[in-house]
């Protein structure tokens, strides 16, 4: 990273902070005067000097030893109240910064987690910042004390013997070239120390995420030996920044005794002609070694320094990536009808531009119809229903919700008016009440999630349930089966009472009973009057009702009518109705 960027990121790092950014004068300010009386020892050591041989030197002492410690004491005081207050401020600002990135990433269109993989998000939103907190909570804390100090001691230096000092300041653009030279190494193992941690532990998550299916295969000796494979990886780096960091502190170190060793050769021969009196010697000799002390370790500071850079430069690339999905539009009618038009609609992700998966598709969905939607695996079922909750954007042609643009609504609103089940549902870590009830602006009567559940035909396994609704069901609903999650799912959707209602192959996991259930609730339910339905299936059975079939194939939609039209016309949905007994379309 070049010094521009170091520069660029140690502003973002300061404009982190934001509103705790008004405690720090007061930080600078113990600070500062908390050095001043740090000085108080070297002076007055120095004037024991000259004082020694004078009458009266005892009362002399002892007045100054009093003054002395009053000083040095105060000096411990307030440096102890600057640490206070700048480790409260860096409490309060990491929270802050893991808030800001967290909400970054959330904002991030559905494209970016394709690219970057949970364990690298998660490392980034955790780690980093967790690590990141940890380096500002040390290294700025004795950047700042160094600077401080080091000013201080360079002031009073320039009192004692200007001459000496002028040799000082000399000789510190050596003191700060090599350093400088080797930080910028260091810097640049810390950010591939970190990629490659980042990369081990979405190893990890990835094999203990599907460990079934490690076990399956039998292949835990492969995975130990691709995790241990990148451990590697990750030493050899270690290594490397350990070489860098020792070398860093030899150089500092040892250029540190070299200018040592001058001060005193100089200012030995400045005593013998005269040109300082012995006081004022000791005086900046004393100056001098906390002054090259300060330079050493603020020097030695300078890569923690850069390694905090390291560790926020990817939580800043996350923090300030503009998403690339649509921003939330200003539509939030007080009544929706739900009608959906796609208008020669063709689409394809982001990941593969060439590869159309949608091609000219149209068709209307109205309220109060079911609109089902068939046709072999890959066909393009899934895009559709995708673009109905505005994760991605049609490539050409649009997709209106009441005559209006998806993407002119407001987020959370298009989001309270458009639900969807999916065939493998998500759910979170929580109890039976938080999951149907996710998303909701307001917290729901126990009354309406129990209402919602007996419509999806989820209440009678909750209720026998040792803890009925406040019973956690583990890890992404790990405590379900996959029906059970599916009726939660659907429970969750209705409880929004949604104008648009996708079920996207979200009975596969239903007993025949809940697959019945879940039809009559589209067919004959009173939702139906104010609800349009998309029903994606593989089981044509369960379209027969359906007021609108679409068969697409390929991206294109090759059949469109009702159940009966379909089976006058003997096309591709006539020949897979014969063919299967209306079970199952073709998996191609």
């Amino acid at each position: 990273m070049d010094l521009s960027g170091s520069r660029s990121i140690m502003h973002r790092l300061l404009g982190f902070l934001g509103p705790e950014l008004r405690r720090f004068p007061l930080v600078m300010f113990f600070l500062l005067l908390s050095c001043l009386g740090e000085m108080a020892i070297p002076f007055f050591t120095g004037s024991f000097t000259d004082w020694i041989l004078q009458d009266e030197a005892a009362a002399i002492f002892t007045r100054n030893i009093t003054f002395m410690s009053i000083l040095t004491l105060t000096s411990a005081f307030l440096e102890f109240l600057g640490n206070g207050v700048y480790h409260y401020t860096m409490g309060r600002a990491h929270s802050n910064l893991q808030e800001q990135v967290f909400q970054a990433v959330l904002s991030q269109e559905t494209d970016f987690f394709q690219h970057n993989q949970t364990g690298t998000i998660t490392s980034r939103v955790s780690d980093d910042t967790a690590m990141l907190r940890g380096s500002l909570s040390v290294t700025l804390s004795l950047f700042l004390w160094y600077l401080f100090r080091g000013l201080c001691l360079l002031g009073f230096m320039l009192w004692a013997s200007p001459t000496l000092t002028l040799v000082t300041l000399i000789a510190l653009p050596v003191l700060v070239f090599l350093p400088k030279e080797l930080g910028k190494w260091q810097q640049s193992l810390v950010v591939q120390v970190q990629t490659s941690l980042a990369e081990s532990s979405q190893v990890a998550m990835e094999a203990l995420c599907a460990m079934s299916t490690v076990r399956s295969f039998a292949n835990e000796k492969g995975e130990a030996r691709k995790f241990a494979h990148q451990l590697q990886k990750t030493q050899k780096l270690h290594q490397k920044l350990a070489l860098a960091y020792t070398l860093n502190i030899w150089t500092t170190n040892f250029l540190g005794l070299l200018l040592k060793v001058g001060i005193l050769y100089l200012g030995g021969k400045m005593v013998t002609h005269k040109d300082v009196s012995r006081g004022d010697l000791v005086t900046f000799v004393l100056y001098q070694i906390q002054f090259t002390t300060a330079v050493e370790v603020f020097l030695s500071i300078i890569p923690s320094v850069q390694k905090t850079v390291g560790y926020s430069e990817k939580i800043f690339e996350y923090l300030y990536r503009i998403p690339q999905c649509p921003s939330s539009g200003p539509l939030a009618p007080p009544t929706l009808h739900g009608l959906v038009e796609f208008q020669d609609v063709f689409f394809a992700y982001p990941t593969r531009p060439d590869v159309l998966v949608l091609q000219g598709v149209t068709f209307t969905m109205y309220p109060g119809k079911v609109t089902a939607l068939v046709g072999p695996n890959g066909s393009g079922k899934s895009s559709v229903s995708a673009l109905l909750q505005n994760l991605y954007q049609p490539t050409k042609g649009q997709l209106l919700l009441d005559g209006k643009p998806l993407p002119q609504y407001q987020h959370r609103y298009l989001h309270s008016q458009v639900a969807a089940v999916s065939q493998e549902p998500q759910l979170f870590g929580r109890n039976l009440y938080e999951n149907i009830a996710y998303g909701l602006g307001w917290k729901p009567d126990l009354e309406e999630v129990m209402e919602a559940a007996k419509e999806a035909g989820a209440h009678s396994f909750i209720s026998q349930l040792p803890q009925g609704y406040y019973t956690e069901i583990g890890e992404s609903g790990s405590q379900l089966s996959g029906g059970q999650r599916q009726a939660v799912a659907l429970a969750r959707a209705l409880i929004r009472n949604p104008r648009v209602l996708i079920l996207d192959d979200a009975t596969s996991a239903l007993d025949t009973d809940n697959q019945l259930w879940v039809e009559q609730l589209m067919y004959d339910s009173p939702r139906r009057v104010s609800q349009a339905v998309l029903f994606i299936t593989q089981c044509l059975r369960s379209v027969e009702r359906a007021d609108h079939i679409l068969f697409l194939e390929e991206g294109v939609i090759q059949e469109s009518g009702t159940h009966r039209q379909l089976m006058e016309q003997g096309g591709r949905y006539w020949t897979i109705v014969e063919t299967t007994g209306g079970k199952s379309a073709p998996q191609e």
